[in-house]
């Protein structure tokens, strides 16, 4: 299964990365809904998220709650929401969005058309606490 997300993760399409390591990648949303809002997505290439291996599983939401933690130091949110919907691409990815209120969570606030500098100076922002946090893979 070739997916919008494995064009990303192997470099056909443009994406703004924050870590990359053997089993997973977090890059940028092109449609935040808040500044920082990041995908986790694993690199094998499963469709739902209660079809991945418990290893696999144990390693992307482990991944994400890093982020998270990062997320929220970075973008001075209060909380970060873990959003799974799996509707828009038939790849799972963890939406990790940086939030002060339940507001912040709804998709009907996405963003169109941001500048891919906007999005590179986001996940430059999140890579370098990722880094500062020792977390392996960051970019």
């Amino acid at each position: 299964m070739t997916s919008l997300f494995t064009r990303i993760i192997d470099g056909e399409l443009p994406g703004h990365f924050a870590l990359k390591d053997d089993h997973c990648v977090v890059f940028m949303t092109i449609a935040p809904i808040t500044d920082g809002h990041a995908l986790v997505v694993p690199r094998q290439p499963v469709d739902h998220w209660m079809d991945m291996s418990a290893e696999l599983n144990a390693h992307v939401f482990g991944v994400a709650r890093h982020v998270a933690n990062a997320q929220r130091r970075a973008f001075n949110r209060a909380r970060v929401g873990l959003v799974i919907a799996g509707f828009e691409v038939n790849h799972c990815h963890l939406h990790c969005v940086p939030a002060d209120e339940m507001a912040d969570l709804n998709f009907a606030h996405q963003q169109k058309d941001v500048a891919p500098e906007r999005l590179a100076a986001a996940a430059a922002k999140l890579a370098a606490q990722l880094r500062s946090d020792g977390v392996p893979g960051a970019l």
